[in-house]
């Protein structure tokens, strides 16, 4: 026994050495940033100054900027626009991913083609898709008003009506990443084995029966996956926002992502701004948790 422990330390001493860069770049890169950004979280510090050894002591606030961003109506505010795109953006981004992965899923003669176009929008950057969906949504020269108008209808002015600006930007959101989400519920279709169907169609299941009682539940662990990536996702809301409409009309798409980059290097508030961010964090983890163990009541694994 002793001589087994004795070998299993010679093997991490000698790992050390190759663990070595690693554990610097993690230190720097990671562990570094988050206690910087917990210590600045409690500063008043602009970011203006030079930051030095006594930077904090002498711009120390404690929970101030906690306290503060917790009574204001902004907050809130902020937060409600989110849980709005959410309930938007995660039913559709699942429709139309789901739509997707059921297409590819087929043998069709240009299926190839079509898994190559519809993950197109996933490689473009943010920041083209958002300029070209500014023109899509444009009020004037637009061409989804302009297909509305076919129709004798006035479609509505997407980006600068703050009841029309969020669903503007869920449609770009859902447009960007359906193919992502679709090639991972793809995967998931794919990895089901081809006997539960035998199975379903001897006991004379339909095709909606089977994709009810075979499909899904067999495919939630993926589904669960995208859930949780996508919800992740929604909260870190924000350069279709800054590029589509800045966080208008009138605050209508104010999102916390936003609002960290706006008080950081706009307002150059940094101490708040990473207050803001922990707040963030906290939201993001407490709904992971609640996911994880509520997954318990949807999520089917294969034993």
């Amino acid at each position: 026994m002793m001589a087994t422990m004795s070998k299993e330390r010679k093997k991490i001493i000698q790992a050390i050495p190759f663990m070595f860069p690693s554990v610097i770049g993690m230190i720097i890169f990671s562990l570094l940033p988050i206690i910087m950004a917990t210590a600045l979280s409690m500063t008043d510090w602009s970011g203006l100054e030079k930051f030095t050894v006594h930077t904090i002591p002498e711009h120390f606030v404690g929970l101030n900027n906690y306290v503060h961003l917790l009574t204001h109506k902004e907050f809130w505010s902020t937060l409600l626009h989110v849980v709005y795109y959410i309930v938007l953006y995660i039913p559709l981004g699942f429709l139309f991913s789901m739509v997707i992965a059921l297409i590819l899923n087929t043998e069709k003669k240009f299926t190839g083609v079509m898994r190559v176009l519809f993950y197109i929008p996933v490689l473009t950057s943010w920041v083209a898709a958002s300029l070209i969906w500014k023109w899509v949504l444009s009020s004037q020269y637009g061409v989804i008003n302009s297909i509305i108008s076919i129709f004798g209808m006035n479609g509505p002015d997407w980006l600068t009506n703050k009841y029309w600006a969020m669903p503007g930007i869920v449609l770009a959101s859902v447009w960007k990443d359906m193919g992502y989400y679709g090639l991972y519920i793809f995967g998931g279709l794919r990895g089901i084995d081809p006997t539960y169907y035998e199975a379903a169609k001897v006991d004379g299941a339909g095709k909606f029966r089977t994709l009810i009682s075979v499909t899904m539940p067999l495919l939630s662990p993926t589904l669960f996956y995208c859930l949780i990536m996508s919800l992740i996702n929604a909260f870190q809301l924000f350069p279709q926002v800054l590029i589509m409409t800045e966080g208008g009309p009138n605050g209508a798409t104010q999102v916390m992502v936003e609002r960290i980059y706006t008080y950081a290097f706009s307002y150059f508030k940094m101490g708040y701004a990473a207050a803001y961010s922990w707040l963030l964090f906290l939201i993001i983890l407490i709904l992971t948790l609640i996911q994880l163990k509520v997954q318990k009541v949807w999520v089917h694994y294969e034993s």
